[in-house]
């Protein structure tokens, strides 16, 4: 039976001084995240929607690995990243979970985080 690829996760962090991250220690939650869940790596980068976060976007997909991405609003990320998804071939609805991980505490976006993988069949019973 073939291994289940894990996916990878991504935080945007709006430059880093996005008063919506200031209830949150960044740098121990990306760590918890790719320590103690079932992602394949986790990292952090400044601003996804710019340039150079769509030229990183679409060298990323071209593994074709999904991808849960914690940042700003899902419909908002959605937008901005549905073309690089179709350029890779893949399909922004069945490839990527977007989540809204701002204003929350480690604790409160690692829970959300969690339960995204839940989702995707990976991580504790459902």
């Amino acid at each position: 039976m073939e291994e289940k690829q894990l996916p990878g996760f991504i935080m945007c962090v709006c430059t880093g001084k996005c008063p919506g991250f200031k209830a949150m220690d960044i740098w121990d939650f990306i760590n918890q995240v790719r320590v103690e869940l079932p992602v394949e790596y986790a990292f952090i980068h400044p601003q996804l929607c710019e340039e150079d976060g769509d030229r990183f976007l679409a060298d990323f997909l071209k593994v074709h690995r999904k991808v849960i991405i914690g940042a700003c609003a899902p419909n908002m990320q959605k937008k901005m990243f549905k073309q690089a998804f179709k350029d890779a071939g893949l399909d922004v609805e069945k490839d990527a979970v977007m989540l809204d991980i701002r204003d929350m505490t480690n604790e409160k976006a690692f829970e959300i985080v969690e339960n995204a993988l839940k989702k995707l069949g990976l991580g504790e019973e459902e």
